[in-house]
């Protein structure tokens, strides 16, 4: 199996429209602990990537911006480069592309 490659794009200051949601910050948290517990001993890669500070990676640089210009409601995540969610990001949308990549539910 491959790990994959997770990514939470969003920023310290919430979007207008996602003012009740959890940061992006705390959105990669919890996805963090949520995933680790589902899918144990499954190594992933996740990474937080802030949109007006993006790192100088051209990918991840290239989404950031895209997320700013597209006006999306971030946090956006994304798995293996396809958007899983965005706003309010279901961990339910989230296991089920893991599963089609070959991760197993412990629980």
């Amino acid at each position: 199996m491959k790990q994959v490659k997770i990514v939470v794009y969003g920023a310290e200051q919430l979007c207008a429209s996602c003012v009740n949601l959890p940061s992006s910050k705390e959105t990669y948290e919890w996805l963090e602990a949520a995933i680790s517990r589902k899918y144990p001993e499954q190594p992933f890669e996740i990474t937080h990537v802030d949109i007006f500070d993006p790192p100088s990676d051209e990918e991840l640089a290239g989404f950031a911006e895209r997320v700013i210009s597209e006006d999306m409601f971030y946090p956006v995540v994304t798995l293996e480069g396809n958007i899983v969610g965005e706003g309010n990001p279901r961990l339910k949308d989230i296991y089920e592309e893991l599963e089609k990549h070959g991760y197993v539910s412990r629980n």
